[in-house]
């Protein structure tokens, strides 16, 4: 996935002193400070009506950035340079494995048919709508060096949603079926533009016949079905080693260590067989939450979940930190200020688009859900659908990723074309994040309040950091083979009992140990 070099430096850093080691000193301890200052501040307005974690972390990247290119007398707004690889190798992992991780599994696999519906149908129906509607209206605007590719890149770029906004705003208790169709969507939607944008890179689109067509379609269901398959087969294998060796006798240190590094290792994987690594690392986390959770000691499972969210709510803070940093860079903005109605034009033209793309699959695909739903109480009633509609308005780091990939070189550049296409990519990221993240809490407020949805669904972001076998249970079905909606669920676990939870463990076939002998020692 985008052709990753071997090389590990991927943070580049600006000069503000004469020596580099005081330079890299000062840039980390400035930005560590920043991300400090966005979970404060995101604490403190955890009560708020408008505001949200990822928008503060935008402003506070604004108003850093303003200064720094002040201080710098209009020369950079950034403390760090932006690398692609930095985000696809560091920071996305621990997001989409978490995301993986504490999803709960019976409400996600439930709805399964409309995540996927939305999420790869839906994908590609925008990613359509953006390519070929940017295709026709950008020769209104007379762009440089926009070739084919570049337009299919531009519509796998804007394919790729964001509903970080939302989610922090509903509650999976209170809405789980709203929450876990927002939650599902946006995981496999992000999959699904990686997967779009890597098939483009590859496919020949100077001669396009039925048969190229064909091949990028299987090629594109290949990366699919190998990823999710390579993720699984990884996260079996690491249920089965901490099973079989039980390390919880003797540290648990060393179960939580090796679940880390099991997860990365499905990743990075993934990357070198030039195969989806979102895909691969978010059934990893499914599989690793199903079976390897349960094998560790109770100590482990605590921690461990608690760390992963950590790791995944650091990592989405730096990358908004950023964003607002890097809209303020002077490099891009000069070469695209060359043409000024230009860049207003692309950015209008992108927004219009990404509306009318999210429009045209939500609704339609929702009504084709829908029949498949028996129960009335199951079906995804109009407001919901407009919820989830906004919910995948706004773009954010993947989104920024692929654009740098695709129209900048180690995160500069100097054509009109590309520049344009990067300062609308971050223009439609601000708008949509820091416009749509205001209005989120009101208008889903105004749309479900009193419908499932208690006045404490709106605090913050919540996770199933789950402490006690009661909740651990709760996400279990039962299975009613008389209601259609449970048939394979039921039949799954009738399986996953019988074959599966004997081999690789999981809920009630593993003793737990209250703490392991290095934890009693250690606290002497």
């Amino acid at each position: 996935m985008m052709a990753l070099n071997s090389s590990l430096g991927v943070m580049k850093l600006e000069m503000f002193s004469s020596s580099p080691d005081s330079t890299s000193v000062d840039s980390i301890t400035l930005f560590v400070l920043l991300l400090c200052a966005c979970v404060l501040i995101g604490h403190l307005l955890e009560k708020s009506r408008w505001m949200t974690e990822s928008v503060v972390a935008l402003i506070i990247g604004l108003f850093t950035g303003t200064i720094i290119l002040m201080t710098t007398r209009g020369k950079s707004s950034h403390i760090l340079v932006f690398d692609e690889e930095l985000f696809f190798i560091y920071l996305l992992p621990p997001i989409i494995f978490n995301a993986g991780f504490q999803v709960k599994k019976k409400q996600f696999f439930r709805n399964f048919l409309a995540i996927i519906l939305y999420g790869v149908i839906g994908s590609l129906i925008s990613f359509l709508i953006v390519s070929l509607g940017s295709l026709q209206l950008f020769k209104t605007l007379d762009l440089d060096l926009m070739g084919l590719a570049d337009y299919f890149a531009l519509g796998a770029v804007f394919s790729a949603t964001d509903s970080v906004c939302t989610l922090q705003v509903l509650n999976q208790e209170e809405t789980p079926l709203l929450y876990s169709l927002v939650f599902g969507e946006g995981v496999v939607n992000d999959a699904t533009s990686v997967v779009l944008f890597n098939a483009i890179q590859k496919f020949d689109l100077s001669h396009i016949t039925s048969v190229n067509v064909l091949q990028f379609i299987g090629n594109f269901f290949y990366l699919f079905l190998t990823s999710t398959f390579l993720g699984v087969v990884v996260g079996l294998l690491s249920a089965y080693i901490i099973k079989k060796l039980y390390f919880g006798r003797h540290s648990t240190d060393r179960e939580i260590a090796l679940m880390i590094l099991m997860a990365y290792f499905s990743y990075m994987l993934a990357e070198l067989l030039d195969l989806s690594g979102i895909l691969t690392v978010f059934f990893c986390g499914i599989v690793m939450s199903h079976y390897t959770w349960h094998n560790v000691t109770e100590s482990s499972r605590i921690t461990s979940r608690h760390a992963f969210a950590t790791f995944s709510f650091v990592s989405e803070i730096f990358i908004f930190l950023y964003v607002g940093m890097d809209a303020l860079d002077m490099e891009k903005w000069r070469f695209a200020s060359n043409s000024p109605w230009t860049l207003l034009g692309a950015c209008g033209i992108l927004l219009c688009l990404v509306l009318l793309g999210r429009a045209a699959f939500v609704f339609p695909l929702s009504f084709i859900a829908n029949l498949f739903r028996k129960s009335k109480a199951d079906k995804i009633a109009f407001k919901q659908q407009v919820v989830i509609w906004w919910a995948g308005l706004m773009r954010g780091a993947v989104s920024i990723a692929l654009a740098y990939n695709k129209f900048t070189r180690k995160g500069h550049t100097q054509l009109q074309g590309n520049a344009i296409m990067i300062t609308s990519t971050i223009t439609v990221v601000l708008f949509t994040n820091v416009v749509g993240g205001l209005l989120t809490k009101p208008l889903i407020r105004s749309l479900l309040v009193g419908n499932s949805m208690s006045s404490d669904s709106f605090s913050s972001k919540t996770l199933p950091l789950l402490s006690s076998r009661q909740e651990s249970e709760s996400n279990i079905d039962t299975g009613n083979p008389i209601d259609s909606s449970q048939v394979v669920h039921h039949y799954w676990r009738r399986f996953d009992d019988r074959f599966m939870r004997p081999m690789f463990g999981g809920r009630g076939f593993v003793p737990v140990v209250p703490s392991s002998p290095t934890e009693g020692s250690s606290l002497h």
